[in-house]
């Protein structure tokens, strides 16, 4: 969508601070001991507080209120039984509807301990993120994102997972523009609007790239079973400096 009015940023910048908490709260909790299901019933639990509904269950009947994927999981992961173990890296999604406008967020993590490899592709993901969000300037082509994070990817040593993309939201989950590519796409002549709503969703990888869906029928795990990093934010597009929703 694009927030053409005061009322679109007010309401996106509401579920943007829900769905931000949401994800602060289950990443504080996300502690050696508990399951997977369990951090999920934290999050599910706030955003009902909060008067939020879960965007992956609302709109795809996704059976969980998050996604909480477990390496080499990356991304829909399923929450159930798991019991979360000190070392492991684990990914928290979090997105949601509120007053009909939705906002969508993520973070990695090392469960209770210091592992300098693994924190290495965290912070490198996360500046992608960084970078890619202030790339993303009105009047800009959609492939500065990509080329951002890419860039960002080659220079620490990492690539990028080319399969998996941010997207346009606002009144949905998933809005045009469609596959805002993690990766340098020449070809793609899209240009950024004024207002335009984006996820933006930088994810990093160790190995080849490439995902592939687990027999549940959700859950996107690296090929190569290697590990990777995701770290996410929903933004309002300027001229200038973005509206980040949801710091």
């Amino acid at each position: 969508m694009t927030a053409d009015s005061e009322k679109d940023i007010k309401y996106l910048k509401a579920i943007g601070r829900v769905v931000a908490q949401a994800l602060k709260k289950m990443m504080k909790e996300a502690r050696p001991g508990i399951t997977t299901a369990e951090l999920d019933d934290i999050g599910k639990e706030f955003l009902e507080k909060e008067g939020a509904t879960s965007a992956p269950r609302a709109m795809y009947k996704f059976p969980g209120a998050t996604c909480i994927s477990i390496s080499p999981v990356i991304a829909h992961g399923i929450p159930n039984d798991h019991v979360l173990r000190e070392g492991e890296l684990i990914n928290i999604d979090v997105s949601a509807e509120m007053d009909g406008y939705f906002a969508d967020t993520g973070a990695s993590m090392v469960v209770s301990k210091h592992i300098p490899e693994i924190e290495k592709i965290l912070a490198a993901t996360k500046s992608a993120l960084h970078k890619a969000v202030h790339a993303a300037k009105a009047g800009q082509p959609i492939n500065v994102i990509g080329k951002a994070i890419q860039q960002e990817a080659k220079k620490n040593g990492f690539d990028v997972i080319y399969d998996l993309t941010g997207h346009g939201i606002g009144h949905k989950l998933h809005e045009e523009p469609a596959s805002i590519f993690n990766f340098y796409k020449p070809d793609d002549r899209r240009i950024l609007n004024e207002g335009l709503v984006l996820a933006i969703e930088p994810f990093l990888t160790t190995g080849k790239g490439r995902v592939v869906e687990k027999k549940d029928g959700w859950s996107l795990q690296t090929v190569d079973k290697t590990i990777a990093a995701q770290f996410e934010h929903t933004i309002i597009v300027t001229k200038n400096e973005p509206i980040i929703l949801t710091l």
